[in-house]
């Protein structure tokens, strides 16, 4: 648990003055709530000896004094412990997010989105429930506990042994159930990821679902989960259900040893009446106590369970980190791309296999080749998306892991096979890395990449919300909205993976048209299936199964007569057979 807990001490540590005071108004709280009965006590004892109204009066407005600045005490107790929680929670929940945004694509292919989600947010309140009133009521609990203990042996130790005689029973049902309960919420915790997941892909595919008719078999499914999740939910609202009564139970005895001993005291004439009346006070007292006791233990639980998961991911280390020891290298200038012997693989599969190409800087590179033939493993090593196996990449000479990360990227203008928009507006998507863009920029880069005509068909042009993942645009839209978000950053380097492949043939011309000038003097790496595409790339490389076997031009390569040629001779049949 100790190991666990090692990820909080920082927050713990930034708050300490806080939780200091927040402390001292709990023990100020617990010690005026002890001197409480000692003054029933007197107040009792005083009227065994003779009624005597000014002792009353005076004995009652202390209890009533002491009270009210208990209260107080009490208040800011609650209000400086449960506010600190919230900050750390607030401070845990940034820095985990901040994590996650420096983690490589390897964690997120290991990890669903529903699971990062749950414990993103149900994890994390555990744990803040765990800070907050875990710690509060736990040193709450121990002082009262402590401090009754002491006044209560000072004023007869064998009665209060015979009290605390239940106290291992108490003690072996604690940690019993605790253990339980936290295999349980553990347990739970993971099931309510499954359930996230689910809900998240169900809600991000839905038009799949849709299509295929499939939404009564999901709806089966996510029943199937939901009725586990709730079956275990129940076995452990069982077994909290059986911890509280027995904890009730066990200090009902305690009330009875009390009562009984205590009695036979004060008939006995061992013990005075408000020495009797005290010690049940106190008694009344440690039932806060050792119910609260049971729901700490919960608490702890439940909050150890969340921080373990949430430790998972915090103890995780991104695989693409900027160099260390060394200060990172800026990149300058119109960079020249430089492949040396390079190979990648994803388990036993080779996605590339022994690569050595130079993209010569300002030049303007196609990648050609079957599905599947690494076309898009050999551009994500550039940003350092994932790092190769083996060889090298260098970015004007110098090694690509010599540079960071972030300050790469930020010289790179990429548009992914899969294209991602927010759910925001066509201009904010648009200027999304170039936060910094004036509306003009963002108006000629929508032209640049062919969106001026669809603009006028938006019912607030840029303004538009277009949805989660662009949900109200055409395939097309989001591709050219990708585009324009990369040449918006007037990038050193401009990747373009496949992004012209859901626009026809007139658009595709168009947006080429446009970016001629935005790639001139630019290096780029064009990859597509389309001939028209790549035509006039100064070079175009073909790949097949992760090695690369022909490079030319596009005359070359209709001339050698391979898979170039072949795809031309494909394209040219399937335009004639659509003028038909």
């Amino acid at each position: 648990m100790l190991k666990s807990f090692s990820t909080l001490w920082p927050y713990m540590r930034r708050y300490r003055a806080g939780l200091s005071l927040g402390i001292g108004s709990l023990l100020m709280k617990d010690l005026l709530a002890a001197a409480l009965p000692l003054v029933i006590k007197d107040g009792v004892d005083s009227l065994t000896r003779g009624f005597q109204l000014r002792i009353v009066m005076q004995l009652a407005a202390l209890l009533i004094g002491l009270s009210l600045v208990k209260g107080l005490f009490q208040y800011w107790m609650r209000v400086i412990i449960i506010g600190i929680s919230r900050d750390m929670e607030f401070d845990l929940r940034n820095d985990l997010f901040a994590h996650l945004m420096k983690l490589s694509q390897d964690f997120y292919s290991r990890y669903r989105t529903g699971d990062i989600m749950a414990r993103s947010t149900n994890d994390l309140n555990a744990v803040r429930m765990m800070l907050g009133p875990g710690i509060m009521y736990w040193t709450e609990t121990s002082v009262m506990l402590l401090l009754a203990l002491a006044v209560m042996l000072h004023t007869d130790w064998k009665l209060t042994l015979i009290a605390f005689i239940p106290a291992p029973a108490v003690s072996a049902a604690v940690i019993y159930f605790g253990r339980r309960i936290h295999r349980r919420f553990e347990h739970i915790q993971k099931m309510f990821s499954d359930i996230s997941s689910r809900v998240q892909e169900n809600l991000a595919g839905v038009r799949v679902v849709r299509a295929y008719a499939q939404e009564q078999a999901e709806l089966e499914q996510f029943e199937r989960l939901n009725l586990e999740y709730i079956r275990e939910n129940i076995g452990l609202a069982r077994i909290q259900g059986a911890f509280n009564p027995l904890l009730q139970a066990l200090i009902g005895c305690t009330f009875l040893l009390v009562l009984w001993a205590g009695g036979k005291q004060l008939l006995a004439g061992r013990i005075s009446l408000g020495s009797f009346v005290m010690f049940n006070t106190y008694m009344g007292m440690l039932i806060w106590p050792m119910i609260a006791f049971g729901w700490v233990v919960n608490l702890m639980q439940r909050g150890t369970a969340s921080l373990n998961r949430i430790n998972e991911i915090l103890h995780e280390q991104p695989a693409i980190r900027p160099p260390v020891g060394i200060a990172p290298t800026p990149l300058a200038g119109t960079p020249e791309v430089r492949f040396r012997d390079v190979s990648a693989r994803f388990g036993a599969r080779e996605a590339l296999r022994h690569i050595d190409l130079t993209i010569h800087a300002g030049e303007t590179v196609a990648i050609v080749g079957h599905t599947g033939s690494g076309k898009t493993t050999l551009v994500n090593l550039i940003p350092r998306l994932f790092d190769p196996t083996s060889g090298s990449l260098e970015l004007s000479g110098i090694d690509l892991r010599e540079f960071d990360p972030e300050d790469l990227r930020r010289q790179i203008g990429f548009v992914p096979q899969e294209t991602f928009l927010f759910s925001a507006t066509l201009a904010e998507n648009i200027a999304w890395g170039a936060p910094d863009a004036t509306r003009e920029q963002i108006q000629w880069a929508a032209e640049i990449a062919g969106l001026a005509a669809d603009l006028e068909t938006f019912p607030h042009g840029l303004d538009t919300v277009i949805g989660e993942r662009g949900l109200t645009l055409s395939g097309g839209q989001k591709q050219r909205t990708a585009i324009a978000r990369a040449i918006i950053r007037n990038p050193r380097l401009l990747i373009l993976d496949d992004a012209l492949s859901s626009v026809d043939t007139v658009t595709e011309e168009k947006v080429l048209r446009g970016l001629a000038g935005v790639m001139r003097g630019r290096t780029t790496i064009l990859i597509s299936h389309r001939v028209s595409t790549v035509q006039n790339a100064h070079r175009i490389v073909v790949l097949s199964h992760g090695s690369i076997v022909e490079i030319g031009t596009h005359e070359q390569l209709q001339a050698l007569g391979g898979y170039y040629a072949e795809l031309y001779e494909k394209q040219l049949l399937e335009e004639e057979l659509e003028a038909i």
